[in-house]
């Protein structure tokens, strides 16, 4: 199953959310970040079931007045 993930660098990590399913995980590096997600993201779903049909979300900018 593919998921999304969105990653920001909030100093001195790495956040990485998944877009699909609430869960969240960090790391020190990009790639740590992401391997413990895919950790979590196992952990979530032992109690949950795997969705049927998963649609991928939109990513779009938004502008706001500066």
């Amino acid at each position: 199953m593919r998921l999304t993930a969105a990653v920001t660098h909030e100093e001195p990590w790495y956040v990485v959310r998944c877009l699909e399913v609430e869960v969240a995980s960090q790391g020190e590096t990009v790639e740590e970040a992401l391997q413990n997600l895919r950790e979590a993201l196992g952990l979530y779903f032992e109690d949950q079931p795997l969705p049927e049909h998963l649609e991928t979300p939109i990513i779009a900018p938004v502008d706001i007045p500066a």
